[in-house]
């Protein structure tokens, strides 16, 4: 009876034992998902399968936006993690995604699951130089988008270099998200007013606006929605107001660099609205800078570079039907983004089936020709020239297309997993 007794207590303990182990990796998959730029319902998703793999109860996770608890009744175990947001870097959230599969596939135990899960949490981001020039070539791509010329997307290209110099070696490990977004934006408006004043460049909106795209919240903003759409309500207001945050930050760089010039030169510029280039609003123009934007922005998000590619893709198909829908079928900004960010999510979850990829991969690069920037921009160079009334209206513009976005990604949010699983097949 005794040794019955103590075999029973071995064997509860070994389970126990297992237990938190199990949760153990089902969390820490969760953390590296969570600090990298996963929504909030892939960090579920990935930490449940793993957990339910290894006999866990998969309702021991809570999530939020910046943090993970983790209890469990069986052997009294809670674990309360703080995961602020470092840095988007994708190709640890496709690592962890086909790892959780791995695992329910039987190809991992416990302990070869933690040591991946190690090897993850160490890969490095891609090199310096590929996201320099990932920058000037995003900043240049959408100089071009939004209207400017090839003299102007040569200054775009420029100051995308200087700019995320700037960023790798000062803003990110010296400054607060706040400061740095402030920075940055004063830093790249004064060379696009710079390079204005010696002749090399026409149009000084286009050029600022390209130059500022680097810096654009498109991780909070795009996961702020789609934890909306999956009724992440706490979450989904967190990302979002911290988007909101960063938009104001590089708004009031831009604005203390239009302020500077006018106390340096004794009055402010005068900009007379936005301008196109004939030759870079061509079709075929546009399509192959939306691609090269689109597949730059890719690189600074840390994607894996076998997807570089059908990022571009996703966002030049948004662009295409967004030209066309105002161009020839006399669509207004607002009604043709939502048509355009529907193509682009639906594209993002076709290629993330297809691919077995989380569908954010596509959808966070693929959104960037759509995003506001302009809007932005123009906004805050009215409210500093004491135009008022011309930044209410860009100001409401801008608010609209956003708006219009954030009705696009839910749409196509909603549809059923099980309509693309059918249609890859």
């Amino acid at each position: 009876m005794k040794i019955d007794y103590l075999c029973t207590m071995e064997q509860n303990l070994s389970d126990g034992q297992q237990h938190a182990e199990a949760l153990a990796i089902a969390s820490e998959a969760g953390h590296i998902l969570l600090e990298n730029g996963a929504e909030i319902s892939r960090v579920e998703e990935t930490m449940e399968r793993i957990a339910s793999y290894y006999g866990v109860d998969s309702k021991s996770f809570f999530v939020l936006s910046n943090g993970i608890f983790t209890t469990s009744s069986f052997n009294k175990y809670a674990n309360v993690e703080f995961i602020p947001f470092k840095g988007t870097q994708l190709d640890k959230v496709v690592a962890v995604n086909q790892l959780s599969r791995d695992i329910v596939a039987g190809k991992y135990s416990i302990e070869q699951a933690r040591v991946r899960l190690e090897e993850i949490r160490n890969m490095k981001p891609h090199p310096r130089w590929e996201q320099i020039l990932a920058s000037a070539l995003g900043s240049a791509g959408f100089c071009i988008v939004f209207g400017g010329g090839l003299l102007d997307c040569a200054a775009s290209f420029i100051c995308g270099i200087l700019l995320w110099i700037l960023v790798l070696f000062v803003t990110a490990p010296h400054m607060s998200k706040i400061v740095g977004n402030i920075v940055g934006g004063f830093f790249v408006t004064s060379l696009c007013i710079l390079f204005k004043y010696a002749g090399f460049g026409h149009s000084l909106p286009n050029m600022i606006i390209g130059a500022i795209i680097p810096l654009i919240p498109g991780v909070p903003f795009v996961n702020g929605v789609r934890d909306l759409a999956n009724e992440d309500y706490i979450a989904g207001a967190t990302r979002l107001l911290d988007a909101l945050l960063v938009f104001f930050c590089i708004a009031a760089g831009v604005a203390l660099a239009f302020v500077c010039d006018s106390l340096i030169s004794g009055s402010m510029i005068v900009l007379q609205g936005m301008t196109v280039d004939a030759f870079t609003a061509q079709m075929w123009v546009q399509i192959i800078s939306a691609f090269i934007g689109t597949a730059a922005f890719a690189v600074l998000f840390g994607v894996p570079r076998k997807y570089y590619v059908l990022c571009g893709i996703s966002g030049t198909l948004g662009w295409i039907l967004y030209m066309i829908l105002v161009r020839y079928a006399a669509f207004s900004a607002p009604a043709a983004t939502v048509f355009a960010t529907m193509l682009v999510t639906l594209s993002a979850r076709c290629f993330s089936v297809w691919d077995r990829c989380p569908a954010i991969v596509f959808l966070l690069c693929g959104i960037f020709p759509l995003v506001p920037g302009a809007g932005v921009f123009w906004t805050t160079y009215y409210v500093v020239s004491d135009q008022l009334r011309l930044a209410l209206g860009s100001g409401f513009m801008a608010i609209k297309v956003t708006i219009a976005i954030v009705l696009g990604i839910i749409l196509i949010s909603e549809l059923p997993a099980s309509l693309f699983r059918k249609l890859s097949k």
